[in-house]
């Protein structure tokens, strides 16, 4: 059954949660690109996120937060990762951390390894669904190897009978993708450079007595 698209508004925010919570996939924009997600809670679910984007589960998933406060309940917040996270959520800065011990995420999440990626992005969807139905599972809505979906209309082109809800915001912000930083080490470092200059994590890391190495280099990478 091809997807129905509801407005990204207060109403159908709510009926993507409902939709969520029953255990269905609902495409919705964030701050950069259309994402696809499913609630943690749902048997299979992840598994259905990498069979509509026709993408093998090599990789973990990020999840996509309501707040910081939210990330303490999904991962083990190192002195790093709080401090970028005070400083630039919401926005384009994606952390790392260790999965907290008494939390066990299913494998296909994090691809195998003992960390998760955790975001809280700049727009008001997914922090509203993330607040429904907790820590969400999100991926770019689009089939593997195609460019990212930019709207409902190309949504339902590439993944029409894979999702069951689009929240539709009209077109996508675009812009650079999320810097990676990894906290999990004994210093953190750039796995991606992105939307926020990596000269600005340093900036954080440096008052926040965090000690890092981050090189020059990396530094010019993160400059736009």
């Amino acid at each position: 059954m091809t997807a129905r698209a509801v407005p990204d508004d207060e109403a159908g925010r709510g009926e993507a949660i409902d939709v969520l919570a029953a255990g269905g996939i609902v495409a919705l924009p964030t701050d950069t690109v259309y994402g696809i997600a499913v609630a943690l809670s749902t048997t299979g679910g992840i598994e259905r996120l990498f069979a509509a984007k026709r993408r093998p589960p090599d990789k973990g998933i990020m999840l996509l937060l309501d707040d910081a406060a939210q990330a303490a309940t999904a991962g083990a917040m190192t002195p790093a990762a709080s401090a970028l996270a005070a400083a630039f959520w919401p926005g384009g800065l994606t952390v790392i951390v260790p999965q907290r011990p008494d939390v066990p995420w299913p494998a296909v999440l994090t691809g195998g390894a003992r960390t998760i990626g955790l975001r809280v992005p700049d727009h008001p969807a997914p922090r509203a669904l993330a607040a429904g139905v907790g820590p969400l599972p999100t991926t770019s809505a689009n089939v593997s190897g195609i460019a990212e979906a930019s709207d409902a209309a190309a949504i339902l082109d590439q993944l029409g009978d894979s999702v069951d809800l689009i929240l539709d915001g009209g077109p996508a912000h675009g812009g650079p993708a999320s810097t990676i930083v990894d906290c999990t080490g004994p210093t953190p470092t750039i796995l991606r450079a992105g939307a926020i200059p990596v000269t600005e994590v340093a900036t954080v890391l440096d008052a926040a007595g965090v000690e890092h190495h981050l090189r020059d280099a990396d530094a010019g990478a993160g400059e736009s």
